[in-house]
Parts: structure tokens; sequence; C-alpha cells
């Protein structure tokens, strides 16, 4: 849709708050966003000058616009997370969780059962969660038959059978994990009782079950009951036990979600820890992906409402490392500067970078790169020059030559940020006549990539052409003619400046002078250099080389080296006067000479 097109339709969008959707020609959603005022939100997509192109790329699909108005900004945003997860949307930020998380159900059934069920059925059943681990919540289910006697049987405990004696207790019944309700020895309401207490201790909520355990213990003790009684204090020391270990922020914090975000490029990490009655008892770290140039705050706050949704989350209080729109009703933000919620945020920041650091590693053992210091070398190098992948396979260019001739082209093979030999290539300049820098360099890179083609095997994702824009330019016109524009990333490193030169641009990169990026390429050229020079000097000491003036009849080997000593190159000899060379060599063979550049 262009501007003048919108100004067709902007009378018609309401100045009220409320939640927009465009569309494109086939009707498929694109975009959802909220908006304190329609008109001027949607508006602003086709007034301004657009700087991103992902936005850009929106604004040219959408067919037609629709809007829903709400009562408030807090209803926008309910509704705005409800449709994004409805519909994921191709331009809406993508938090990247498509996991199954794991729930404890309490089934709605006399004298319930607790298990681990991955499928809510709408049966009346109680779920608790969701975790984020299957292992957390064994060990949780563990934990709670060790503390609070539940069944684990399968008997359909109706009080008709029961009452019948279809049943007999068993083998859990006698070491102490379940009182027998299968024989009525329990009473539906002490068993109530154990799953409230079963809810109070996955809440993290120890406090109220351990003085539950008291009181039943004094109880139990007045009764006379003291092996009961014994029994019911090992498990109080037991809980106390567990509440020493577990990670504790502050008991009088209550309930809280903190959250932290870590961003690299246009990718973000979102970590959420629950605290529950001062415990961390669940935490989970999401990748999120941005499709518009979102800003962090906005990633966020998008983020914490899906995270509080998939979760459950009834915590009034959340904590964040910057001030956020967060229009949630009844929630307090909080930012804070030092304190525990300072050190749980900064817990929180933590997992976030270890998860990062986890997927790195990953990613690095996938490509076999074993060490962890070239791993980071090259996602340096790919943030550095904005690669659209990892340069696992690099190759560099040189052209070399001895005072302007014998030329010569070297080039060398990086993988893994490591020297990879065995791939190094020297060529024999075949198609160009004198020295000719850019189309030398032309022919080797057409030479080189032309065979890779024709044996399918893969380019490399980065190639370094040492010197300057005609070089790289010359390099660039051979991978057009053999068509693999695009397969490769192409830069120039000028020699001098150390300037990095990409294809089309004006201005060149500057890395810093210490940064690892730009000491990875100047070893790849140091490299490339030695290999050429050493190349460079073999060829001349079998005396392979012969340069434009001892192709001249009447010239030889000797008169050739007198000259190039003394003026540097064949071309300086091309430009010097009869006199000049008669000086050196007398003048009929500078007459030679003479008359053969003249001619």
């Amino acid at each position: 849709m262009s501007p003048e097109e919108f100004q067709h339709i902007a009378a018609t969008i309401p100045r009220q708050p409320g939640i927009y959707r465009y569309y494109d020609a086939g009707s498929q959603i694109l975009y959802v966003g909220k908006a304190k005022h329609l008109r001027k939100r949607v508006g602003s997509y086709f007034n301004k000058t657009l700087t991103s192109y992902k936005t850009h790329e929106l604004v040219s699909r959408i067919a037609r616009i629709e809007f829903t108005i709400v009562n408030s900004e807090q209803d926008a945003f309910l509704l705005e997370n409800s449709l994004i997860k409805e519909y994921q949307p191709r331009f809406n930020i993508n938090l990247k969780d498509d996991k199954t998380y794991p729930f404890i159900v309490i089934k709605n059934e006399p004298f319930p059962r607790v298990f681990l069920t991955r499928k809510k059925i709408n049966d009346g059943s109680e779920y608790l969660g969701p975790y984020t681990s299957v292992k957390k919540v064994r060990d949780l289910l563990e934990f709670t038959r060790q503390t609070i006697p539940l069944r684990t049987c399968s008997l359909n405990l109706t009080p008709n059978n029961i009452s019948k004696g279809k049943f007999k207790v068993c083998l859990e019944y006698h070491l102490g994990n379940c009182k027998g309700p299968c024989e009525a020895l329990q009473t539906e309401e002490d068993y109530r009782n154990n799953i409230l207490q079963l809810k109070n201790l996955l809440k993290g909520n120890l406090t109220a079950v351990i003085r539950h355990f008291r009181e039943e213990m004094k109880t139990l003790v007045q009764a006379l009951a003291f092996e009961k009684a014994a029994l019911l204090k090992k498990k109080i020391e037991f809980l106390e036990n567990y509440q020493s270990r577990s990670v504790v922020a502050n008991v009088k914090a209550g309930n809280l979600d903190v959250f932290s975000i870590l961003r690299e490029k246009d990718t973000a990490y979102v970590n959420y820890l629950m605290v529950r009655n001062g415990a961390i008892i669940q935490t989970q770290t999401n990748k999120v992906e941005s499709h518009l140039d979102e800003t962090i705050e906005e990633i966020l706050g998008f983020s914490i409402a899906r995270l509080r949704t998939t979760f459950n989350s009834d915590a009034r209080e959340i904590v964040v490392p910057f001030a956020i729109d967060y229009p949630e009703p009844g929630v307090i933000v909080t930012y804070p500067k030092s304190g525990d919620k300072k050190k749980l945020l900064e817990l929180s920041e933590k997992n976030a970078r270890h998860f990062i650091d986890e997927i790195k590693d990953k990613e690095r053992l996938r490509l076999n790169i074993k060490d962890p210091e070239n791993f980071r070398l090259l996602e340096g190098l790919r943030t550095d020059l904005q690669l659209p992948g990892l340069p696992l396979h690099i190759e560099c260019f040189d052209n070399s030559n001895f005072q302007g001739s014998y030329p010569v082209s070297a080039m060398v093979c990086f993988i893994n940020a490591e020297p990879h030999k065995k791939h190094y290539r020297h060529f024999n300049v075949k198609t160009v006549e004198g020295i000719n820098d850019f189309a030398t360099m032309k022919e080797v890179v057409s030479r080189r990539y032309k065979r890779l083609l024709e044996e399918n095997e893969p380019l490399p994702q980065l190639v370094i052409i040492d010197g300057g824009k005609g070089q790289l330019s010359a390099a660039i016109e051979a991978m057009k003619e053999l068509d693999a524009t695009g397969k490769t990333t192409l830069v120039g490193l000028a020699k001098n400046e150390e300037e990095i030169f990409f294809a089309g641009d004006k201005e060149s990169l500057k890395l810093s002078y210490n940064s690892e990026s730009l000491k990875l390429i100047r070893r790849i050229r140091n490299e490339v250099h030695r290999f050429g020079i050493n190349f460079h000097r073999k060829q001349r000491n079998r005396g392979t080389f012969k340069n434009e003036l001892e192709n001249i009849p009447g010239i030889g080997k000797n008169t050739a080296d007198i000259l190039l000593k003394e003026f540097r190159s064949v071309k300086n000899v091309s430009e010097k006067t009869l006199e000049e060379l008669a000086a050196m060599i007398g003048k009929a063979k500078a007459i030679l000479i003479y008359n053969h550049f003249r001619n």
C-alpha cells in the first residue's frame, strides 16, 4: 500500500485506543499491533521515511487494514497478545518456543491421583504448571511422595467400591507412603488436606507445609502415637533441609516474576525466573526473533506477556532491568538498582548468558570446531563484517611480482580460523601480458572458482582480496562471469590503511586496530604474502620467469637484470629516453629496447 492509497482511508481510522491488523493481497495476516491512538500509529507507517528494509517490506505488502476499538490501553495490550498467539503473523516478534511443557495433574475423582502429563483434558481435573523440565517434575513428585502420603494406584475408589471391600492395601501402605483409602483407612477430608499441602509444596510454600506437620505431630504426641510422630519429625527435617538447599532470594520477597534480556543482532534471549515465597521454583530462557527492528523494550514487554500466560503466573510484581511499557492491570513493574531484587536480576542475566553460551557450544560442536577461541573469533568476524553466516571457510588472494616483472598469484585457505595448507594454491599468470594487477586478479579468481563450480565443490563463505577497490572489482567481475554472484562474500583489504571494502560501498569499513577480527584478517593476509613470496622466489631461482625485456630480440638476461636493478620495473624502463638507456647498456641495445616500446 502506497502513502497515496493510505490517504484515501486515513480518515476512516478512529482516534481511539485499539488493535490494528495488516493483511496482504491473499488475506494473510501480516502484522498485529496495539495503539493508544490508532490513526496516529497506523499513519506513522506511511508518513515517515522508512529507514528499515523490513518495515519497508511490510508496508509494500499491505493490501488491507482492519482495526478493533477497545476501551483502554490495557485491553489493547491483552487483545494484541491473544491475537499474536493465535495467528502468529509473519512480521510480529516471534517467541521461539515450540515445546510441549509437562504438567502435574490432580485428577477429578475420589481420592485424586497425582501424576505427570503433557496433555490437558477438559475433564474437571486440576493442572499445576506448566514446568520447564520433565526431570524437574519427576523430582518434584518424588520429593512430595517422601513427605505427603498419596496413593499411586489406579483403582476406582468410589464410595460404593470401598464399602463393598473390593480392594486390599498394597505395599505402599506398609511402607508408610499411603494411608490406605482403598480400605477406608483414610477419610476423603484427610486426603483433601494432603492435596492442599501438595499444592503448597509445589508452589514453594514450604513454611505452610512444615507448620501443618508440626501441628499434626503435636496431636500425635498428645495421643501417645510416638512412632508416627517420629516419622513426621523426619519429614519436617527433610523439608527444612530441602528449604535450606533451595535457591532463596529472601523469604520476605514473596511472589515475583523476574525477567532479563540479552540481544545479539536480530535475536534476543529472555530469561524468566518464577519466584514464589522467596524461592526460585522455575526458570526458563527463550529465544526471540525480531522482524521489524523493534526496540529492546518492546521485545521484553511482548515476551513477558507471553511467558506469564504460558506459565499461568499470578504474581502481581515483575522485576525488569529497565523501564518498560507494561499495562497489565494490577501488576507493578520494578527495575531495582540494588538489594535482593537486583541480585535476582543479575542471576537471571547470568542464566540468559549461560543459555547463549550453550547454544554456541552446540553450534561449535556441530560445525566440528574444536577450539572455542576460534569459534569466538569467527563469531566476532561474522558480526563485524555483517556476514550472513559463520565464515568457516575463508580464502585470500594476493598478486606478487619482482620489480614490476614476473607476476604470479597465490591463494591461502583457512578452515575454522586455522590454515588449511592442503588447499593452498599458487598461479602462474597465463592470459595477462605485462604487469596488470586488476586483470591478473580477475584471471586467478576466475580459474579458482570455475574449477570449484565444475567439481561441485562448496565455495568459501568469505573471500578476501588483498588490494583496493580495483582488485575487488576485478574479482567481482570474474564471479559475475561465472554466474556465482551472491554465492559468497567478497571483500577487499587495502594494503596501507587496512580498510575493508565491500562491493558497491562508497565508504570503507575501518575496524579497531586491536580488534580480534582485524587480527585474524591480518594473519590471513600475512600468510598469503608469505606463501606468494616463497613461490615467487622459487620460480626466480629456477629461472622459470622471462620478463618482457628478455623477449626483445637481442636482449639477454644480464642486460635485463642491469636495467631492472637500476630502474626497478619494466614500466619505468619503457618510459626512459634513448640517452638514459644508452648510458646503462650502450647505444645499440638501447635502440632495440627504445624501438620495442615505442612500436
